[in-house]
């Protein structure tokens, strides 16, 4: 998929586990792995304003556009 989902990346920055950020968002610890590990077909903004909200970033932070090909080098 051409989007990649950084948020392993804000996580470590915080210092927070994919546990506590569920907790702080209001979703589970697995839909968020879900999300997390780009396997999501889509994410509500109010569960990325959230994200944002808690990891004090911006979206550009968490999602990013790759060319296809380039995922997984």
């Amino acid at each position: 998929m051409p989007i990649a989902v950084d948020i392993d990346v804000m996580l470590a920055k915080r210092k927070m586990s994919v546990g506590e950020l569920a907790d702080r968002i209001g979703i589970t610890p697995a839909n968020l792995a879900v999300l997390k590990n780009g396997r999501a077909k889509a994410v509500r903004f109010a569960t990325l304003a959230a994200l944002c909200e808690v990891l004090e970033c911006q979206p550009g932070d968490l999602l990013r556009w790759e060319t296809e090909g380039v995922a997984g080098e």
